[in-house]
C-alpha cells in the first residue's frame, strides 16, 4: 500500500494565501511527517484564470493498492490532465473537465502495463468555489460551523448503486469476512488503474461544487487509513481547536496517530486545508 498527498505541483506554484498541512504514515510503528509547514501553499495556474482576484488551488490524496505505481502516477499527472481539459473546455465546464482528466490519467497509466491501482480525492478552489471529486474510498469532509459534512461518498461495492453498476457489466460482488469485494478481489469500486478488473472498476469520479461560505472552516482530505477508524464528526472535533490556533499540522498528526492507536495497519494520509480566507 502507498498513500501520496500533494498540495502543490509544477502546475500550481506556492503562494502565502493558501494554507494546508499534511501528515502521512506508512505503518503504525513508523510515523513520518512528509509536509509540515502550515504555509504550504498554491497560487493560480494559467488554466484557472484569476478574473476575480481569487486563487486557484489544487489538492489531492492518492491511496495506492497492489503497489505504489498508480498512486505516484496519479499524483504526478492528474492535475495536469485536468488543466489540459479546462483549457480546452473553459471553466464553465469544469465538472466535465475533471471527469475527463481522471479518465485520461487512467488511460495513460494503463498503457504503462503497471500493476495495482489508486483511490483519489481532489479539491480545486477557484473564485470562492470548492470543487471536490473522488474515485474510490478517499474522503473529503468539511467542518461546517463545527458540524462534520461529508462532501464525497465512498465508492465501495457494498454501495447499492455501485453493486448494480458492476452487475450490469457482467461482474459480481461477494462478501468475505464482512467486506464486499468486486469479483471477490477488490474492496473499492472506482479508481485509477486496476487493469485486471478495469471492466468493472471505473476511474470516472463523482464531482460536487460548493460555494465557500463563512461557516466552512476547514476541509479534511484523507485516505481510508483514517476513515476506517475515525468518524467524520470525531475528526472535525479533534481538528477544530488545532485549526483555530493555526496548528493544522498538529491536527493532522493527531488524527493519524489516533487511527494507528485504534489498530489501523493501513497507510494513511491526512490533509487539512484552511478555508476561511476563501469565503
Amino acid at each position: 500500500m502507498c498513500t501520496v498527498a500533494i498540495s502543490n505541483s509544477p502546475v500550481f506554484s506556492p503562494s502565502s494565501r493558501v494554507s494546508s498541512s499534511i501528515f502521512c504514515k506508512s505503518s503504525p510503528e513508523s510515523l513520518t511527517l512528509t509536509h509540515a509547514p502550515s504555509s504550504s501553499s498554491i497560487s493560480p495556474s494559467s488554466s484557472f484564470k484569476n478574473h476575480h482576484r481569487r486563487l486557484a488551488a489544487f489538492f489531492g490524496v492518492f491511496d495506492g493498492h497492489g503497489g505504489s505505481k498508480a498512486a505516484e502516477f496519479a499524483a504526478e499527472n492528474l492535475e495536469i490532465r485536468i488543466q489540459d481539459e479546462v483549457e480546452k473546455r473553459g471553466e464553465i465546464e469544469i465538472v466535465e473537465a475533471i471527469k475527463q482528466g481522471y479518465l485520461n490519467t487512467d488511460s495513460e497509466f494503463l498503457k504503462q502495463e503497471q500493476r495495482g491501482g489508486a483511490c483519489c480525492v481532489t479539491a480545486i478552489i477557484r473564485a470562492g468555489n470548492l470543487v471536490v471529486s473522488n474515485a474510490g474510498d478517499c474522503r473529503a469532509v468539511v467542518s461546517n460551523g463545527g458540524a462534520a459534512q461529508a462532501l464525497t461518498s465512498d465508492h465501495r461495492p457494498s454501495r447499492q448503486d455501485e453493486k448494480l453498476r458492476i452487475e450490469s457489466l457482467g461482474g459480481y460482488v461477494d462478501s468475505s469476512r464482512g467486506v464486499c469485494r468486486v469479483l471477490g478481489s477488490l474492496a473499492v469500486s472506482r479508481g485509477i488503474g486496476d487493469r485486471s478488473l478495469k471492466q468493472w472498476i471505473t476511474s470516472e469520479p463523482e464531482t460536487k461544487m460548493f460555494k465557500i461560505v463563512p461557516e466552512f472552516e476547514f476541509l479534511i482530505m484523507a485516505s481510508d487509513g483514517l476513515w476506517d477508524k475515525v468518524s467524520n464528526q470525531e475528526a472535525v472535533d479533534i481538528a477544530r481547536p488545532f485549526c483555530a490556533s493555526a496548528e493544522a499540522v498538529s491536527a493532522c498528526k493527531k488524527l493519524v496517530e489516533l487511527s494507528a492507536s485504534r489498530g489501523s495497519v493501513d497507510d494513511a494520509s491526512v490533509m487539512i486545508i484552511q478555508l476561511d480566507r476563501f469565503c
